[in-house]
């Protein structure tokens, strides 16, 4: 290490008051790059699915944009994870935002032309933004202690919420360019992921990776009997598993409903300004509770938030089965639940992971689980039109309600096997 990096680190050190205020800083950035990112996820998969059902003809695959840039984004989690890891946050998080930002340029090119292969190949490499916008939530824990993850993890995304209620305008702003309505939420896709990777270019100095991997380098080296501040200095394998398990499972069930809503909301005759605020009211249980979440999931537990999880996607998924397709009032409240759930499952599942890893392999490690993460997704995205098709709505939503409870009894061996 050289000795000016010593002398950084060393202050860190000296002044628990300096690092707390970089923390902070890190927080604030980390933050502004999510209202963006927010953003930018929200618009696109508002319309992702109305618009492949308006280019191929046919609903049965219209989960397949969902499981596109879901897929693409466990590529993009894999590779944001490794730079991260090499080159730091900063890096790894501005180059997958802006490559979602390219994607999201290619799908409203695609629509333009009409073309479904450019469809289909723009939502792949669309996907980084999705799975950079996930990931910059670990940039949040950096330099946090393990009383404090959880509530660094639940960064409040108000632009996911703004993203979601602008469909209709982008709609008529595509329009009036020339450009088909369902493609004008991409343009503000595409200028928002742009805007987040830059914001994180700029501003997110000293990165907070690096400053968390060399303080454990030079207190291990300098300070006897030092360990990190993690559950043990040694990868926690149970942690991972029970961490990835409790947010593969609410990704699964999470994408499934999600992607559907538009196309059933659409049957029953209602609009894209409709479709808009139903999803903004999901959008908006997903992220807006973060802050409350994870001051519970530090208080309460890992494992009590990953049950409550658990029941609430439940709830979600009977509420929308059996609530009447006139009733826009329950489906809001059952696509609020199903964001809450998610909500829940996320923060306990991350935390959990956090708690066991140490910053020498921390983003790596992270990456790698989100590949799985991403993945799920696009199980539940490709699946959920091929089930909604030959089924029914009702059957989709009660499916991903019981798959939900499989929670429920990893968190009960988990437990056990710690006591």
């Amino acid at each position: 290490m050289l000795n000016t990096e010593q002398d950084i680190v060393k202050k860190y050190i000296d002044s628990p008051q300096k690092l707390k205020k970089l923390y902070k800083r890190v927080l604030f950035v980390v933050s502004l790059s999510q209202i963006f990112g927010g953003a930018g996820l929200a618009a696109g998969i508002t319309v992702g699915a109305l618009l492949a059902q308006q280019m191929l003809g046919t609903e049965a695959y219209a989960g397949v944009p969902m499981a596109l840039f879901t897929l693409g984004s466990a590529g993009a989690a894999f590779i944001v994870g490794k730079l991260s890891q090499r080159y730091g946050r900063r890096i790894g998080l501005s180059t997958g935002f802006v490559v979602g930002g390219l994607g999201a340029i290619g799908v409203l090119i695609a629509a333009i032309m009409n073309s479904v292969i450019l469809l289909f190949a723009s939502l792949f490499i669309y996907g980084a933004g999705t799975s950079t916008n996930l990931q910059a939530r670990y940039a949040g824990t950096d330099l946090a202690n393990s009383r404090q993850r959880a509530t660094a993890i639940s960064m409040t995304t108000f632009g996911a919420v703004a993203g979601s209620n602008l469909v209709e305008v982008m709609g008529k702003f595509a329009v009036s360019m020339g450009v088909p309505a369902l493609a004008g939420p991409f343009i503000l896709s595409a200028a928002a992921f742009i805007a987040a990777g830059l914001v994180l270019f700029i501003l997110l100095r000293p990165d907070p990776l690096l400053i968390a991997q060399r303080i454990a380098a030079y207190k291990a080296e300098h300070e006897r009997g030092y360990k990190p501040d993690s559950v043990d200095q040694k990868i926690d394998e149970k942690g991972l598993t029970v961490g990835a398990t409790v947010m593969i499972l609410t990704q699964i069930v999470m994408v499934a409903l999600m992607t559907m809503t538009p196309v059933h909301m659409q049957h029953h005759g209602y609009g894209l300004a409709e479709v808009g605020i139903v999803i903004g009211f999901h959008i908006g249980a997903m992220y807006l509770p973060s802050p409350i979440t994870g001051v519970l999931v530090d208080k309460l537990g890992r494992t009590a938030m990953s049950i409550a999880s658990g029941i609430t996607l439940l709830l979600a998924g009977l509420l929308a089965a059996f609530a009447p397709s006139d009733s826009m009032i329950l489906l809001i409240i059952a696509l609020s639940l199903l964001g809450l759930g998610w909500n829940f499952g996320l923060i306990s599942g991350t935390a959990q992971i956090v708690d066991s890893t140490e910053p020498s392999t921390r983003a790596k490690i992270q990456g790698t689980l989100d590949v799985f993460i991403a993945l799920a997704g696009a199980t539940g995205g490709a699946l959920s039109g091929m089930v909604a098709a030959n089924t029914s709505y009702a059957t989709l939503s009660l499916s991903g309600g019981v798959l939900s409870l499989f929670l429920i009894p990893v968190i009960v061996w988990s437990f056990k096997s710690k006591t």
